[in-house]
Formats: C-alpha cells, sequence, structure tokens
C-alpha cells in the first residue's frame, strides 16, 4: 500500500480523533508514545492489532481499517473504504450488528465485545475483547464510530 494515501487532512485528523475519542471514552491511550499529528495514522494502520472505522453516514461506510483489519477481511484499502461496515457480518447477523451499534451510539463506547465477523472470501473469524466508540469532535459532536480488538479465532464450519 502507498503510504502517501494518509498524507492529507482527513487521515492526519482522523488520527488524532481516533486516538482523542478512545482516551475520552475509555481513559486509555490508542498508541504508545507521543507523535506526530502527520506519524500518528502511520502508527495506527501498523499496529499489531486491529483498528477499524466508519463514518455516520445513514448507511455508515468503512474509511479506515488498519493492516491487520485489511488481513482479517482480506481486502485491499481501496475496496474497504467503500465498504459499507454491515458487510463486516453476515446478513442474519446484521439486524444483532445494527442494535449493538445504535447501542453503542447512546451509551459512547462499549468494552469486552464479542462477535462474528466475515471476510471478502468468507471466511468467519470471531472477535473477543473488542473496545467499540464513537467517534467525537472537541465539541462533542459524533462522527462515527470505531472499534479495535487484539484477540480473534478463525471459524471453521464443516
Amino acid at each position: 500500500m502507498d503510504p502517501d494515501i494518509f498524507n492529507n487532512d482527513f487521515y492526519i485528523r482522523h488520527a488524532q480523533l481516533l486516538c482523542s475519542s478512545y482516551k475520552h471514552w475509555t481513559g486509555k491511550s490508542l498508541t504508545v508514545g507521543n507523535r506526530e499529528p502527520d506519524e500518528l495514522i502511520t502508527a495506527l494502520f501498523e499496529t499489531p492489532f486491529a483498528i477499524v472505522s466508519h463514518g455516520s453516514e445513514s448507511d455508515p461506510v468503512f474509511n479506515f481499517g488498519n493492516k491487520v483489519a485489511l488481513d482479517l477481511f482480506e481486502v485491499e484499502w481501496e475496496e474497504f473504504i467503500q465498504l459499507p461496515s454491515r458487510y463486516s457480518v453476515e446478513t442474519t447477523n446484521r439486524k444483532q450488528r445494527e442494535e449493538l451499534m445504535q447501542r453503542v451510539s447512546n451509551d459512547g463506547h462499549m468494552l469486552d465485545y464479542s462477535g462474528v465477523r466475515i471476510s471478502a472470501t468468507g471466511k468467519r473469524f470471531k472477535i473477543e475483547g473488542a473496545t467499540i466508540w464513537n467517534i467525537i469532535d472537541g465539541n462533542g459532536h459524533y462522527l462515527g464510530q470505531a472499534a479495535m480488538f487484539k484477540n480473534w479465532i478463525a471459524i471453521n464450519y464443516t
């Protein structure tokens, strides 16, 4: 992937919002160490755990997925950032996911979420211990949602 993809105002600001919103809701830092604003998005992209986010559209579309997430979802960057986030789960689980996202919208965040996700090639994996949070600006305006998780297991149906 071309590292210059993040060299724009949207992703420089988005990285700051991901981190500040995560800190706001959890009291914890999303990254280790202090980084310059233009280095933060690259650090998030390269973290050893999954980070994804979507915007605030009526049918939210992913606007960020780091390397771990892209590998898990088996998709390239260009395709991922055009994908409605509801497609990260199977059709039969979308209502449950919608209810979860609404609960996070209302509460601001959720800790220790577990659920099954599906890759672009149809492989299923269970995420465990995920944190999901609302992305907000300095005035508390809702800008979307993000999730991070460090644990997942492949699910093999036979």
